[in-house]
């Protein structure tokens, strides 16, 4: 028993280098582990990349393993209220205990890596490890890994993955991983190893000329979207969707995904391959995916934070797209989902992103934008600056700029009642970044008596 408080815990976290910066090496973490015995050895991993789409795809994977039987590790990234949510198993956060006995167990490690490496661990390099070695010590039958930024360099790419999951590639920290989606492919596909398969989302063809290559220069099986499986037809359910696959052993009819948007029925048919793919590993794993599976685990499927209904009267929507890629595919499912009249957007964005892009992806659905700033002030864009950029995409009189907020969540949802159209209803979109999307949660979501 550490004598630590996960506050102390978190502090000693929170202090190190921040997880939005990147240093392209794995040296730092790969000794960690080394001297934790390799922990990320223990177990078959379901490895994660992609630029929209890889949290909801982890989930939907890791809750069809559940459903078949198997001790699940989730590790994904970035948390939207506690950092605990990073690291799941069985669906669930690691306790607070737990996290903390963990760290411990790591501490006098880290400080052996530290003293040795020019810089220090970082945040996410540590958090990486633990959950590594949280999956080790429960133990698990196979743990589902979304990467934190990229692939080749990214902390969690010391796994060999069973399996390399691929979700749609496009343009985002382009200061990082660069201007345009082929040199992202490019290093998102460092996450393809040796003898696993990989299994790939729709992709535009140069980005899939990438990948292929890749999986050809390593000698990794490649299935791909709208090839080898895919989405064969979807219709708009009550509370979600009604979905038909094909999948790598057959098809599967009639499932309903009680999540709204064509591109998450197109993340539920990625995930039905990554499991199909892991599953058909050995002959006494074959067969295992069937309707029924897909039909149970999918109904339990949750997506937190993406287009997430938090409250009604009004209806209001959290969603942490950040990207304009991501944002389009928001507008899209609200205007096929629901029947606001008006919409109003809460948006807060972090500046190093393509705001002017997020704005006109929404500008087409969203009457008023409320522009409004989440806590994150190193990062985050202040609201004036951001009201300035909304005002030349949406003009000066259908924006208006609330620094904090809980103000611009009451300004909006009053905006949405007091237009609504007769015979229709006022909705709310928060979203702009999943910091903003979890400062919503934690303001608008009732918890239970005991969450933390």
């Amino acid at each position: 028993m550490s004598d630590l408080s996960y506050a102390e815990v978190s502090a000693r976290l929170q202090a190190r280098w921040p997880e939005q910066k990147m240093d392209p090496t794995l040296e730092r973490v790969q000794r960690l582990v080394e001297l934790l015995g390799d922990p990320q050895k223990a177990y078959p991993v379901v490895h994660l990349t992609g630029t929209n789409g890889k949290t909801s795809t982890a989930r939907m994977i890791d809750q069809l393993l559940q459903e078949a039987g198997l001790r699940t590790g989730r590790f994904t990234s970035p948390h939207l209220e506690t950092v605990r949510e990073r690291i799941t198993l069985n669906g669930e956060p690691i306790s607070e205990e737990r996290f903390v006995e963990t760290y411990a167990e790591l501490e006098p490690y880290l400080e052996v890596v530290d003293a040795e490496q020019e810089h220090p661990l970082s945040f996410f390099e540590v958090v990486t490890a633990m959950a590594y070695a949280a999956f080790a010590d429960a133990p698990v039958d196979v743990a589902v890994i979304e990467v934190g930024l990229g692939g080749a360099w990214d902390a969690t790419n010391v796994a060999d993955g069973t399996v390399s999951v691929i979700t749609p590639v496009a343009v985002d920290h382009a200061h990082i991983l660069g201007a345009d989606p082929v040199t992202i492919a490019s290093e998102k596909s460092g996450i393809v190893k040796p003898g696993g398969t990989t299994v790939t989302s729709q992709q535009s063809l140069d980005v899939l000329e990438v990948l292929m290559a890749k999986a050809a220069e390593v000698g990794a099986p490649i299935v791909r979207e709208g090839l080898e499986f895919g989405v064969v037809s979807r219709s708009v359910a009550v509370g979600g969707q009604l979905i038909s696959l094909k999948g790598l052993g057959g098809e599967y009819d009639d499932v309903f995904l009680p999540l709204h948007g064509e591109y998450q029925a197109h993340n539920a048919a990625t995930a039905v391959a990554a499991v199909e793919a892991l599953f058909g590993a050995g002959e006494e794993t074959a067969g295992r995916v069937t309707t029924d599976l897909l039909q149970a685990g999918f109904a339990e499927v949750t997506s937190p934070g993406r287009m997430e209904v938090v409250r009604t009267s009004p209806t209001i929507i959290v969603d942490a797209a950040h990207n304009p890629h991501g944002a389009q595919a928001t507008a899209e499912t609200v205007s096929e989902a629901f029947a606001f009249q008006p919409l109003i957007g809460v948006l807060g964005c972090m500046k190093d992103k393509d705001v002017y892009g997020l704005l006109e992806a929404y500008e087409p659905i969203m009457e008023t934008v409320v522009c409004t700033r989440n806590s994150f002030l190193e990062r985050s864009m202040p609201a004036e600056e951001l009201g300035e950029l909304a005002a030349e995409v949406f003009g000066e009189e259908r924006v208006l700029v609330r620094p904090h907020l809980i103000d611009a969540i009451d300004d909006a949802i009053r905006l949405a009642e007091e237009n609504a159209i007769a015979m229709g209803s006022g909705g709310v979109l928060i979203t702009g970044s999943v910091v903003t999307a979890g400062e919503a949660r934690a303001l608008l979501v009732r918890k239970p008596k005991d969450a933390e």
